[in-house]
């Protein structure tokens, strides 16, 4: 999903995103469908969260780190927005388009999951992309506690799979990095963002939500490996290195 200016645009964004939902498979008992309201999921619910891109420190209030959703963030002026409503506990890939004009560089280079207002989690900011590096694979995983969202963790994947490759750089020996200037439009690789959504905890019902745990079994391969039979789309771009 190509990301979108923020200001004032939540709640627009989010209904676009129930426009085009209006027929939810069966079983989808979730009826919110903006990322600022609250929401008691079940297994087999759509989700609704949003992705907002900005720097580092406008997602603090002095030394706090505050919801996206807090109207004491000035993120009116600079951030960018994607809005997302994947399948809960299933594991989802993501995408954010980055070669139609979206840079996240230009907006601040980090970017933070979040959902929730009155339940507000928010996980921590993570680095995405600068003039010099630029992540583009990503595991997340959204943690509930009764069917109420708690946290949002960035889960690093170690740089075994881009160990010994030239184009790619191992940041703080934890996270794989595309040099910016193989990039397009720099360079001949498509680095939009992909990450890597799984579940954990439980839903309201208390029944466990696992694909987490079947992700972890899986750490040993690339995110991009386990999607090699999508043809023509950012893992084909991978292949050109992996």
């Amino acid at each position: 999903m190509a990301a979108a200016p923020l200001p004032r645009m939540l709640l627009v964004v989010a209904l676009a995103v129930a426009c085009c939902l209006v027929q939810l498979a069966a079983g989808d008992t979730n009826g919110v469908f903006e990322p600022c309201s609250d929401a008691r999921i079940q297994r087999g619910d759509g989700f609704t969260f949003g992705v907002v891109f900005a720097g580092y420190s406008s997602f603090f209030s002095g030394q706090t780190q505050l919801s996206p959703c807090d109207r004491r963030l000035n993120l009116a002026s600079s951030a960018q927005l994607a809005v997302f409503r994947p399948k809960v506990d299933e594991i989802s890939l993501l995408t954010v388009n980055t070669t139609t004009g979206f840079n996240p560089a230009s907006v601040g280079g980090y970017m933070v999951a979040f959902a929730g207002r009155k339940y507000a989690a928010r996980s921590p900011p993570i680095f995405v992309s600068n003039s010099s590096f630029t992540v583009s694979s990503f595991t997340l995983v959204l943690e509930f506690n009764k069917g109420r969202l708690q946290n949002l963790h960035w889960k690093k994947d170690g740089c075994d799979a881009c160990s010994r490759k030239s184009n790619f750089v191992c940041l703080g020996k934890q996270t794989c990095a595309i040099r910016t200037q193989s990039c397009k439009n720099q360079g001949p690789v498509d680095c939009s963002i992909g990450i890597q959504l799984a579940f954990s905890g439980t839903d309201k019902h208390e029944s466990v939500l696992n694909s987490w745990y079947e992700v972890s079994n899986l750490r040993q391969y690339s995110l991009y490996g386990l999607y090699s039979n999508l043809k023509d789309t950012l893992s084909g771009q991978f292949n050109k290195f992996f």
